[in-house]
């Protein structure tokens, strides 16, 4: 005989039961979640998740990296292959390890290399005295005018490189304004002393190649200045004030030193393109004004020498590659990367 107790405790305790039994069923019966892996619970998804996160910065790398594969690295090697080669074109060229095209390009157009680096170095000089007035103008004192002056900055990049460059061929022509100008105040007189110019014309004369380079190259030269001088702090320079800092102490206690990663950066975006132009010593200049990028072309499309302009070329990137690593070891780089 069962006792009142025992009764009451025994229908309680049924209804538990039944949910129990209820609850381990559906468990039973519900499919995975869709991030699961089949036969795996959360811990399979949530190390799937980490894995993905992992990848994903080499997956954002790859199309940068198949492009520098194809368009960098090939052609490196290949050239590379092609500068200590011998032969001619007729008997086709091997690679033999011949490295006297490297002592040959050197001795035969060491006149060029210095004559590229020169002008490099000069139209660099001339973009940063250009450049850098106009860029603190544009960052402290445009205000809405701001927008209106960058789009000036790069409107030339709106025509082509080689229509920017002939339309400098107009200006400097013996019979235009700028040579009367420079005539009528005989300046042309003091640039010849100087050997920048000759005849009385600026066309063909080494200025005329460096006022080129200078204006082709001059946007890369404001626009990381630019982006350096808008980055200051303009409570830096109200406080260099409050201490009764002069506008010209002010600028060379504060503004100077935190733009020089702007600096370093036009002076690396100007010079390299600059050493290996060839477009504008081509157009402005004279055969006595040629560049070691205008041999370059001239012994790829004309003497068919290959494995001399690749040399050439291999000689122009060590050199600019060492001279932009002691550049960059002097000036420092921590804020450009």
């Amino acid at each position: 005989m069962t006792s009142p107790a025992a009764s009451a405790s025994a229908s309680a305790g049924s209804p538990a039961g039944a949910s129990g039994s209820a609850s381990a069923s559906a468990g039973a019966a519900t499919p995975p979640a869709s991030g699961d892996a089949p036969g795996g619970g959360p811990g399979t998804s949530a190390r799937s998740a980490r894995r993905r996160v992992r990848l994903t910065p080499y997956w954002l790398l790859l199309p940068a990296g198949l492009w520098l594969a194809l368009f960098f690295v090939a052609p490196f090697f290949y050239q590379a292959s092609t500068s200590v080669q011998s032969g001619s074109l007729e008997e086709g060229f091997r690679v033999t390890w011949d490295f006297t095209n490297y002592t040959d390009a050197l001795a035969t157009y060491a006149p060029h290399f210095l004559r590229s680096f020169l002008y490099a170095a000069t139209a660099t000089l001339l973009c940063l005295l250009i450049g850098y007035p106009l860029a603190y103008m544009i960052a402290f004192r445009a205000g809405r005018w701001r927008g209106l002056l960058l789009v000036m900055v790069i409107a030339p990049f709106f025509t082509s490189f080689l229509i920017r460059t002939l339309a400098w061929k107009t200006i400097l022509s013996d019979g235009g304004p700028v040579v009367g100008v420079l005539k009528s105040v005989h300046l042309l007189d003091f640039t010849s002393q100087l050997g920048l110019t000759g005849d009385d014309r600026l066309l063909a004369t080494p200025l005329a190649v460096v006022c080129g380079l200078t204006y082709n190259f001059l946007p890369f030269m404001i626009l990381p200045l630019y982006s350096s001088l808008e980055r200051i702090d303009a409570s830096l320079h109200e406080a260099a004030r409050d201490l009764y800092a002069k506008p010209a102490t002010v600028f060379r206690k504060v503004t100077f030193p935190l733009s020089l990663p702007g600096v370093v950066a036009g002076t690396l975006l100007t010079f390299i393109p600059a050493s290996g132009d060839y477009i504008n010593a081509q157009l402005l200049g004279s055969p006595n004004t040629q560049m070691v990028g205008n041999a370059i072309q001239k012994q790829f499309l004309n003497v068919l020498d290959y494995p001399a302009a690749a040399a050439m070329s291999f000689i122009l990137m060590a050199i600019i590659l060492i001279v932009v690593s002691v550049y960059m070891r002097k000036a420092g780089t921590e804020e450009l990367v």
